[in-house]
Formats: structure tokens, C-alpha cells, sequence
């Protein structure tokens, strides 16, 4: 069984304490099940930045349990799947099983897309899954659903083994466009091309795996 688990937060650093909605749903024999979702509270404000992709509000987690309470119901699948999964493991430490990343499992599958992130590859790539009503993108059930068709979809191509997707998930990956700074939305081949100091810059100043990765791989002539 694999369990398919996501989290909405406060903003994007911090740990458990700023998650304010867990939510999850199980993949048995091929068919997504169990959903499972709770508000949290959290111990720090929502974000504003946050309050525009997920729309919880303070109002809808007054009142909430905190994490501590609610986890325990999470707990005891054989394996955890998420999209960017780094981010979530790092907002669930009491989960100590091992995680499957479906952003790397589509880099690895699917590297021709210009973006890997959940919704831009559930339009791209014709995903329908069977959402119930009153769910929106960015809210932690919505996105676990849309995760959970995703894995399904890349495991009838690729035929991956539960221990060749760990492995995947375990290393860097490539990735394709940046996200941020001055260069934004270009892809690394063209960042390459045009300006590799900053390439070099990236590698200097970064600490996330894959953009290391990716930097080093082209200032390497892409080999």
C-alpha cells in the first residue's frame, strides 16, 4: 500500500510547526482510496504569500488540533509518496518510513516538459482524477488526488519496480526551467548559452540538490 500524503503550510521554510492542512489518500492494487484530511494549527501566521495559493485562512484553523494530534491517523503505510517530497518529509518527521517523489520520477520519465509541477502535468499530460466536489488545486486533499493519478500514470509507462522509484527519489535530479531570480522560466540549457556565470553563481550560493545538480551538469556541457 502506498500512501499518498501532502501538506499546506504558513509559508515555505520552517518545520511541523507551520503546517496548517495534512491530507492523504492510498494507492491498494491500483486504486486510490481511504482520503483522509485535517486542518492544523499552526503555531506561527499564515502567510499572505500562502493565503494565495492554498486560501486557508487564520479563521479556518482557529479552533484546529495541532499536528501532534492528528499525525497519529497518517502513520503506518509501507511507503509515502509526494510530490516534492523533500518538502513535506521535512514537515513530517514523526513519518520515518521511506518516501517516493513524484517531481523526480517525472524528471526522470518525462524531461522533454518544460514544468514538473502536479498541475502543470495534469493538464499536460490529460490527467482526469476523480476529485470530490467542493476540492480546489493547492488545497492538501485536491493536490493529493492529482499526485496519486500522476504516480498511476507514470508506473504504466515506466513498469518501475517500489525500489527502482526509491532509488530515483534518492538522487538528484535534473531539472528543466528555473524558477526564480533573473533568469526565470528560462530553461538551464539556455541559461548555459547566454549567461553560465551565473550557472556558477547558482552553485555557490545554493543548497537544493537538484539546482546543484542541474548547474554542475550544465557548466559540464550537459554530459
Amino acid at each position: 500500500m502506498l500512501r499518498i500524503i501532502d501538506t499546506e503550510t504558513t509559508g515555505l521554510e520552517g518545520g511541523p510547526e507551520t503546517v496548517v492542512e495534512i491530507a492523504s489518500v492510498d494507492i491498494v492494487d491500483g486504486v486510490i482510496c481511504n482520503p483522509m484530511s485535517d486542518f492544523v494549527k499552526p503555531l506561527e501566521p499564515i502567510g499572505f504569500e500562502a493565503m494565495a495559493i492554498h486560501h486557508i485562512t487564520e479563521d479556518m484553523v482557529e479552533g484546529a488540533p495541532l499536528l501532534g494530534e492528528v499525525i497519529g491517523r497518517y502513520l503506518g503505510a509501507e511507503v509515502y509518496v509526494a510530490h516534492n517530497a523533500k518538502f513535506d518529509r521535512s514537515k513530517l518527521p514523526q513519518i520515518d518510513a521511506p518516501w517516493i517523489c513524484t517531481a523526480k520520477l517525472a524528471r526522470a520519465l518525462l524531461p522533454e516538459h518544460k514544468s514538473h509541477s502536479n498541475q502543470y502535468l495534469r493538464y499536460s499530460l490529460g490527467l482526469k482524477p476523480e476529485l470530490p466536489e467542493g476540492l480546489y488545486a493547492h488545497r492538501a486533499l485536491y493536490d493529493c488526488y492529482v499526485t496519486a493519478e500522476l504516480l498511476i500514470y507514470m508506473g504504466r509507462l515506466a513498469k518501475w519496480t517500489i525500489r527502482e522509484m526509491r532509488e530515483i527519489s534518492s538522487n538528484p535530479s535534473l531539472i528543466n526551467a528555473i524558477r526564480f531570480g533573473k533568469h526565470k522560466g528560462l530553461t538551464f540549457a539556455e541559461i548555459a548559452k547566454i549567461d553560465p556565470g551565473y550557472l556558477r553563481w547558482l552553485v555557490g550560493n545554493n543548497e537544493d540538490e537538484d539546482i546543484l545538480f542541474t548547474a554542475r551538469h550544465w557548466l559540464n556541457g550537459g554530459i
